[in-house]
């Protein structure tokens, strides 16, 4: 497949919502997850944050299973691109673009079967907060890696 096979537009079962950051004289404060504002099966197991460097690329994977409920809230900022792989969806091969992170807090939701990845596009390094409905290599760290890897294949369609 390649690049100029897609279309651009939402990807379906993707959620983005801005998140808020509530300033006082003390910092701010931005709430990351609700029980509230998310479907139940999609509720964190696990969650990780991790540092992204100025110009570099993390994924772009996808899921069997496992959905990622990211935050991008600063510092840094990211240029994040999602491909919807699922054959059966009503926006099979759409990409989506979002821009997020210091500048626009966002949450974005990816579900099993859209591939993803983000850039760290700002000067200084990017934060990513991570809450997957699923843990890693299962429990115990004992079981399967539900992990698509996109990076070293030969017709790898995603550019960020």
């Amino acid at each position: 497949m390649s690049e100029q096979a897609f279309k651009d537009g939402t990807i379906s079962g993707v959620i983005v919502k801005a998140l808020p950051k509530y300033l006082d004289e003390r910092g701010w404060l931005c709430e990351l997850f609700r029980h509230d504002e998310l479907s139940p099966d999609i509720h964190p197991e696990m969650a990780y944050v991790s540092i992204t460097n100025p110009g570099i690329v993390r994924g772009p994977h996808a899921h069997h299973e496992q959905t990622d409920i990211f935050c991008f809230i600063g510092p840094g900022n990211f240029k994040i691109v999602l491909w919807d792989n699922r054959p059966e969806s009503s926006t099979y091969q759409t990409r989506q673009v979002i821009f997020a992170g210091n500048d626009a807090p966002k949450m974005v939701v990816v579900p099993p079967g859209v591939v993803h990845g983000y850039k760290s596009i700002g000067p200084g390094p990017g934060l990513v907060f991570n809450a997957p409905n699923r843990l890693y290599a299962g429990e115990g760290k004992k079981g399967p890696i539900d992990e698509i890897r996109y990076e070293n294949m030969a017709d790898n369609p995603f550019k960020i």
